[in-house]
């Protein structure tokens, strides 16, 4: 895993060297084993190192056939053993063993087609000097990041955007749309980021330069085909799916480093732990959070897991005080506002993770996207099936059962759960069904809008422009199918893989691999019928019969507890944190403009007074903090600038 940058001057001039190397210098955590700059006339390319393949031989930027062509590549390519065979039996030569070079020689076979040949995570760039043409691709799920911008005389790009800020002339601006697609779906719609004029690539998108010309090619999409068959077939699917998983575990042990694991006590990282064991030469080594809320902690499923599988375990225990404390540097690497803590402990589990010495991880995410796992899914399901008898007394009270964690929620009255879980006609119409609630309590966070953003939002309506983006043969899927869709399109890539995955891995030079998200395991769910991912309401059903004898019995039938951290009671009504009142105060508020002060006033003193605060005061308190956090840190001229 790795960082890498690269500029081209549009005006035909010599780009600049130490432009490049400032680029590189702004994200050096994220490979901080070697590093390197090419240039070649108008195109330069940066490159920072986290060495875990061809440890001597995987240098880069990095070329081939007297430098025709050169790259520079953040990820890797788990098949690349089976795909550098094949290159050498079509008479392709290799200087290296090296995952980089089997790219660059699969461009030199396939030209931009080569991706879909590539099963890993990845962003990289091909400099083409035959055709003087750039070649940039991200990886089907948007596990490896790629932002670019193009300003009236450079076309830049880079793994993450403070190295696109390091380059001279380019502005630095928030994206309104872009926070209000935050605080609606928790992540920004590609091709947007919350910074004017800074853009993403999408996940499973290729894009060329040529002769100033930029084009973007959509190679994949998540797309579902359900087999009508697969209900009377679980044993047969049960199996294939265990067949798969073993082997999308197996390639991505694939290292010349040592490899550990991420074990939470569920059963997607205890599945995932318990295939990699039976690859391991030595005993495994698994890392953990653990909370100093027993809300939250998850310890005990953890020593659980690590004792049946015969690990050897490792935890960090995260407190409201550790949150609060590092809060500013997780904003800076995720590198937009937040709703959520959650990803402030991961945080802390990657600086574990290096601090043992190892730099691979295998993780579980992902399984609930593809496999039926998320409570937003179960919900739906009940809202419907509630729609079918909308007076009926009973059916209502089944939401009750799908969030036992939630103390508040199962203390209010069935009236409550009338009015919050609606189901009218106009919801029930809707392609956006499933998460039509969820976004509207994220959007209770425009409340605290200044006058100023309420007008210059006045005309954008987010929830308009992300049904836009829906695929054609979307109204054709199964409603179980269209609210995977939302997840893996959406939420997987901008927050599930980013601001809780990458950015918090690689902040500590450690590379998270996710077996889940094998291309041909995600094929494989696509065609499931829904009730082999949740049949009733029991989530992830067929995953849950795979791994019968692979992991603990209490894992496999234990409820359901999502990842959650302390929120608001981090930040304020505790032991003070300077930080935080003075960009919460009302000159700070003012000075950035997105908020109303004296609401945002209020809010704090609701929090100081240790008032009864909700789920959407959570939300708004660290969604407004972290929107001033990347104000102060992005925009401003302090010791908080990149």
């Amino acid at each position: 895993m790795c960082g890498i940058s690269g500029l081209i001057n549009l005006k035909g001039a010599p780009v600049d060297r130490d432009v490049l190397h400032r680029m590189i210098r702004t994200m050096s955590y994220r490979g901080p084993d070697a590093g390197g700059v090419v240039t070649d006339n108008e195109i330069g390319l940066g490159h920072a190192r986290l060495s875990i393949i061809d440890l001597a031989g995987g240098s880069q930027p990095m070329s081939v056939e007297d430098g025709a062509v050169t790259i520079v590549f953040n990820g890797e390519i788990f098949n690349y053993v089976e795909l550098r065979g094949d290159l050498i039996r079509r008479g392709h030569r290799f200087s290296t063993h090296s995952d980089t070079e089997v790219i660059l020689r699969s461009y030199l076979e396939k030209g931009v087609d080569c991706v879909h040949d590539f099963n890993g995570q990845w962003a990289f760039a091909i400099w083409d000097r035959r055709m003087r043409q750039l070649f940039l691709s991200r990886d089907r799920f948007g596990v490896r990041p790629l932002f670019y911008t193009v300003t009236p005389t450079h076309f830049i790009f880079a793994s993450e955007i403070k190295a696109i800020f390091a380059c001279p002339g380019v502005d630095r601006e928030l994206d309104l749309r872009g926070l209000d697609q935050v605080f609606t779906f928790w992540v920004t719609l590609p091709a947007n980021t919350v910074f004017k004029g800074v853009k993403q690539l999408p996940p499973g998108c290729s894009l060329t330069l040529n002769d100033g010309k930029l084009s973007i090619q959509r190679y994949w999409q998540p797309e579902f085909s359900v087999d009508l068959a697969d209900r009377n077939s679980i044993p047969q699917k049960a199996e294939e799916l265990l067949a798969l998983m073993e082997d999308a575990a197996r390639i991505r042990l694939r290292s010349d480093v040592p490899v550990g694991a991420y074990l939470s006590g569920g059963i997607d990282s205890t599945f995932i732990t318990a295939l990699i064991a039976r690859f391991a030469k030595n005993r495994l080594r698994t890392f953990s959070v653990a909370f100093g809320d027993r809300e939250f902690d998850e310890s005990h499923f953890q020593a659980e897991a690590s004792a049946y599988l015969g690990t050897e375990h490792q935890e960090i225990c995260c407190t409201r005080q550790d949150i609060g404390r590092i809060f500013p540097d997780v904003i800076r690497h995720i590198e937009q506002p937040v709703i959520r803590t959650a990803p402030a402990p991961m945080f802390l589990l990657s600086k574990l993770v290096h601090q043992n010495d190892f730099k691979v991880v295998l993780t579980g995410e992902g399984s609930d996207e593809i496999l039926g796992g998320y409570d937003i899914f179960k919900e739906a399901k009940v809202r419907r099936f509630w729609a079918q008898r909308y007076h009926s007394r009973m059916r209502p009270l089944l939401l009750r059962r799908l969030y036992p964690y939630l103390d508040k929620l199962q203390r209010q009255p069935e009236a409550y759960l009338r009015n919050f879980f609606r189901v009218t006609d106009d919801d029930l119409a809707s392609p956006l069904f499933s998460h039509l609630l969820r976004w509207e309590l994220t959007s209770n966070i425009k409340r605290f809008y200044s006058n100023a953003t309420k007008i210059d939002l006045a005309d954008y309506d987010a929830l308009a422009e992300i049904e836009q983006l829906l695929p054609g043969p979307y109204s054709s899927w199964p409603p179980f199918c269209q609210a995977q869709y939302l997840e893996i399109a959406h939420l997987l890539p901008g927050y599930i893989l980013s601001a809780q995955g990458d950015r918090m891995s690689m902040a500590h030079s450690v590379e998270a691999r996710y077996p889940f998200l094998d291309h041909r395991l995600s094929s494989f769910a696509a065609k499931l019928h829904p009730s082999l991912k949740m049949s009733v309401l029991n989530e992830k059903y067929l995953l849950k019969v795979a791994a019968q004898g692979l992991v603990p019995e209490t894992v496999v039938k234990r409820t359901k507890q999502p990842y959650r951290a302390p929120d608001g009671a981090s930040f304020v009504g505790g032991e003070p944190l300077e930080y935080v009142d003075e960009l919460l105060s009302t000159e700070a508020v003012k000075k950035y403009g997105v908020f109303e002060p004296q609401a945002v006033s209020k809010l704090v003193a609701k929090f100081k007074s240790h008032q009864k605060v909700t789920t959407r005061d959570d939300m708004a308190l660290v969604g407004i903090l972290s929107t001033q956090l990347v104000a102060h840190t992005f925009l401003s001229h302090n010791e908080f600038r990149v």
